[in-house]
């Protein structure tokens, strides 16, 4: 099952690759923030963001981004199983 996953941005590592460190549940990976200039708002530490296959879909406010995450967590086995997918994946 492939899911758009809530992520709060804590860090820019990479402004010219637009790569962000982003916390999705207690798991940190780097993703991809460059797909949200395009809209002339660029990606910063502190936004929520909707994540998917390491790339930054959209912002969602912090309200959207619990409630997501609340649903998710109802899931269980396959949002468990997306999280270890995210902690696999990897973006140098």
């Amino acid at each position: 099952m492939c899911l758009a996953i809530p992520g709060h941005i804590i860090e820019m590592v990479d402004e010219e690759l637009r790569l962000a460190l982003v916390d999705v549940a207690g798991v940190r990976r780097k993703i991809n923030v460059g797909l949200l200039d395009a809209d002339g708002t660029p990606a910063q530490v502190g936004d929520w963001v909707l994540i998917h296959v390491g790339f930054a879909l959209s912002k969602i406010d912090e309200a959207e981004a619990e409630a997501t995450l609340s649903l998710l967590q109802g899931m269980g086995d396959d949002f468990e199983q997306e999280l270890e997918e995210l902690k696999a994946s990897v973006i140098e």
